[in-house]
C-alpha cells in the first residue's frame, strides 16, 4: 500500500513540475521588462522611448497612397479642366545612348529618358515646406499624356529591376513623368551619296487621342533643357553632327490635326572604314591589272591568268559591298567608282587581246608577203603571235627564185607607181587610219602607250570622283 502511494505522489510531482518552470519564466520575464522600463523611465525623465520597440511604422500609418493623391477624391480617367481650355504639356527627351543604325534595314535604335510636365490640380496638396512626393511605377495611378512614336518599329520600357517609371508631385499641382524607353524607329536615308553621305534621322512624338484642332493637348517642347550632347554619343560608323528639335502639325484625314515633335539628328559617315574595306583594294587591284603591261606579249598565260584574277577580284568586292547595303533602284557613289574601277580592269584584259590580235595579224602578213611555197601548219604556227619583227627566222624556208613572170610582176607594179599623168585625181590619205595601220603593225606599242594611258585616266577619274563626293 505505501508502495501504491509513493508511485502517486512521484506522478503528480512529474507533471506538476513544467506547469511550475514555465510560470518562473515568465515572472522572470516580467520582472526584466519591469527593470528595463523603470530604468528608461528614469534615464529619459519617467517617458518610454518608442525607439526601443520594433514597431511596423508602415502599419501606424493612417495614410495611404491613394489618400496622399486623393485618387478616390477625382476621376483621373480624364485630362485637368476636361471640356475646358487646352492644357499644355512640356516634353523633354534626354539621349541616353543610340545604340545601332542600320542600312538595310532603314532604321536607328536609341534609348532615352522621356519626360512629361504638367498641370493637374487634383492631385495639388497643402505643404508649409514645398516638398514634392515622388512615387514609383506601382503608384502611378493618375491621368498621364497618351504620348507615342511616330514609325516606330518596336519600343519597350525596362523593367529591371522595377519598372523604369518615375512620378513626382509637386504641392501647387506640377507634376513630372520620367519614362526610360528603348525605341527602334524608321529612318529614310537618301544613299546616292553611299559612303560619303550624311543622313538626316528623325524621332517623332505625338499625341494619340488628344487633337490639336478639337483643343484637347498642346505639346510644347522644356525650355531651358540640354536634350543631347553630341560630343558624349559615340558610334562605330557615325558622329552626330548635329541635333536639332522642332514642332509642327501633322494632319489625319479621319481625325483631324495633332501636335508633333521632331527629334532630327543629323549624322555623319565616317570614311575611314570604307577606305579600308573597299576602295583601298579596289585600287590595289587595278594597279596589279597594270602589271600585264610590263610582261612580254608572248608571255600568254602570265598575262591571262594576271587578268582573270583581277577581275574576278574586282568582281568580290562588288558583290560583298552590295550584300551589306539595302536593294535600291538608283546609283550609290560606291557604286560609280567600283564599277569605273571595274572597267579599267576588264580593259586591261581586253587591250592584251588586241595585242595578240594584232601580233597575229602582223605576222600572217609579214609571211604572205614573203610568198613561201609549201609550208605545213607546224611553220605558220611559229608566226602566230609567238615572235617580234626581228626575230623571224626565215632561213628554213626555201628562197624564192625570180622567174620571167615575177619580174614582169614587179615592173607593171613599179610602172602603176610612177608619176600620175594629167587629169589624174589624187586620194588623200587620212593619218587617224594612217596612225591606226602603223599601230596595228607596231602592236607591241600598245603595251608602251597603256603604260601611260592607264594611270592618267585613273588618276583624272579619281580627281573629278573625290572632287564631286568628298
Amino acid at each position: 500500500m505505501r508502495v501504491v502511494l509513493l508511485a502517486l505522489r512521484l506522478m503528480c510531482l512529474a507533471w506538476l513540475w513544467p506547469v511550475t518552470q514555465l510560470n518562473s519564466s515568465t515572472n522572470k520575464r516580467r520582472h526584466k521588462e519591469l527593470y528595463i522600463g523603470e530604468n528608461t523611465k528614469q534615464k529619459h525623465g519617467g517617458r518610454v522611448d518608442l525607439k526601443l520597440k520594433k514597431v511596423d511604422s508602415t502599419k501606424s500609418m493612417l495614410i495611404k497612397s491613394e489618400q496622399l493623391l486623393r485618387i478616390e477624391d477625382h476621376d483621373f480617367a480624364m485630362r485637368p479642366g476636361f471640356g475646358g481650355s487646352a492644357i499644355p504639356v512640356g516634353i523633354d527627351v534626354q539621349v541616353e545612348s543610340i545604340d545601332s543604325i542600320s542600312e538595310v534595314n532603314m532604321d536607328f535604335t536609341m534609348t532615352l529618358y522621356l519626360r512629361h510636365y504638367w498641370q493637374d490640380d487634383r492631385p495639388a496638396f497643402p505643404s508649409s515646406s514645398n516638398k514634392s512626393r515622388t512615387f514609383d511605377a506601382r503608384l502611378v495611378k493618375i491621368w498621364v499624356p497618351d504620348v507615342f512614336f511616330v514609325h516606330s518599329k518596336r519600343s519597350f520600357i525596362h523593367d529591371t529591376t522595377m519598372e523604369n517609371i518615375m512620378l513626382r508631385v509637386y504641392p501647387d499641382g506640377n507634376i513630372l513623368y520620367s519614362v526610360r524607353i528603348t525605341v527602334t524607329a524608321l529612318c529614310s536615308m537618301d544613299f546616292s551619296s553611299f559612303p560619303l553621305d550624311t543622313q538626316n534621322c528623325s524621332l517623332e512624338l505625338e499625341s494619340y487621342a488628344y487633337a490639336y484642332n478639337e483643343n484637347d493637348l498642346c505639346s510644347t517642347g522644356r525650355t531651358g533643357t540640354i536634350p543631347l550632347r553630341t560630343d558624349e554619343i559615340v558610334l562605330s560608323q557615325f558622329f552626330v553632327e548635329d541635333f536639332q528639335p522642332s514642332f509642327g502639325l501633322a494632319f489625319y484625314s479621319s481625325t483631324g490635326w495633332y501636335n508633333r515633335l521632331y527629334i532630327n539628328f543629323i549624322l555623319r559617315r565616317h570614311i575611314f572604314f570604307f577606305m579600308l574595306q573597299t576602295y583601298f583594294p579596289t585600287m590595289l587591284m587595278v594597279m596589279l591589272s597594270w602589271v600585264s603591261f610590263w610582261i612580254d606579249r608572248r608571255a600568254v598565260p602570265a598575262r591571262v591568268s594576271l587578268g582573270i584574277t583581277t577581275v574576278l577580284t574586282m568582281s568580290t568586292i562588288i558583290t560583298g559591298v552590295s550584300a551589306s547595303m539595302p536593294q535600291v533602284s538608283y546609283v550609290k557613289a560606291v557604286d560609280i567608282y567600283l564599277w569605273a574601277s571595274f572597267l579599267f580592269v576588264f580593259l586591261s584584259v581586253i587591250e592584251y587581246a588586241a595585242v595578240n590580235y594584232f601580233t597575229t595579224v602582223e605576222e600572217m602578213k609579214k609571211l604572205k608577203s614573203a610568198k613561201i611555197p609549201n609550208y605545213n601548219a607546224s611553220q605558220a604556227m611559229a608566226f602566230d603571235g609567238c615572235f617580234h619583227d626581228n626575230e623571224i627566222d626565215l632561213t628554213s624556208f626555201p628562197e624564192v627564185s625570180s622567174t620571167p613572170n615575177t619580174e614582169r610582176n614587179t615592173q607593171s607594179r613599179n610602172s602603176n607607181a610612177s608619176a600620175p599623168t594629167e587629169g589624174t585625181r589624187l586620194r588623200r590619205k587620212h593619218p587617224l587610219r594612217q596612225n591606226l595601220s602603223f599601230i596595228m603593225s607596231n602592236s607591241y606599242m600598245i603595251d608602251s602607250y597603256s603604260r601611260v594611258i592607264f594611270p592618267l585616266a585613273y588618276l583624272l577619274f579619281n580627281i573629278i570622283y573625290w572632287s564631286m563626293y568628298a
